[in-house]
């Protein structure tokens, strides 16, 4: 009995059959899995869908972004002394969403000491408190460098600053710190803070409506 042989198709198959599997997983994953995500999203979430806008009142224009923060500064980066002020940043030119990152500098290296000892200097001479007092997030950027929470500590350290600046009692300025203050996720996940843009168009609205 002779050997049988064994079968095989066109040398052309298998390129076929590779072409159309990716004509398929490019159809499905590449255009329906990314219109359906979104479709959902703008009927479900619209706002975070569209990026967490955030404007000053109905018909106001954009302000900026609940998940990206932003500086409070003059033309010249000054902090103005009416504002809370951000989180460092190191994403680009600062709190740029286009180069999102943190400055990978290990705890060591010479350049973020300095960095953080010329923000504590800032710090020491725009809001009258020593350095041992100012919490660690003031003078260290995150990871993303977009980060636009600060520790509760950090706004509370920021209050006789602005209330001065605006004319507003201490206590009135505390208790708006305390009331826009969000908790842990899920009521165990990482630590309380405070949204530096929501804080700031309280503070607006609290100090208008006097």
């Amino acid at each position: 009995m002779s050997a049988s042989r064994p079968r095989t198709g066109p040398l052309a198959r298998p390129y076929w059959v590779a072409l159309r599997a990716m004509l398929v997983f490019t159809v499905v994953l590449g255009v329906a899995y990314p219109l359906s995500i979104t479709l959902v999203g703008r009927l479900g979430v619209p706002g975070q869908a569209n990026g967490s806008l955030v404007s000053a009142g109905d018909g106001s224009p954009v302000v900026g972004s609940s998940l990206i923060g932003q500086s409070f500064t003059d033309a010249d980066g000054a902090a103005l002394p009416e504002w809370f002020q951000s989180r460092p940043s190191a994403a680009g030119d600062g709190y740029d969403a286009s180069a999102s990152s943190g400055s990978n500098w290990g705890p060591e290296n010479p350049d973020l000491i300095q960095a953080i000892g010329d923000r504590q200097a800032a710090i020491e001479d725009l809001d009258e408190v020593p350095a041992d007092e100012i919490p660690a997030d003031a003078v260290t950027a995150s990871a993303s460098g977009l980060d636009p929470h600060i520790s509760p500590a950090y706004a509370l350290l920021q209050v006789p600053r602005v209330a001065a600046a605006r004319d507003l009692p201490e206590a009135e300025v505390r208790a708006l710190v305390e009331a826009v203050e969000q908790g842990r996720d899920l009521g165990y996940l990482g630590e309380p803070t405070v949204n530096v843009l929501n804080l700031n168009l309280e503070l607006a609205t609290l100090d208008s409506g006097r």
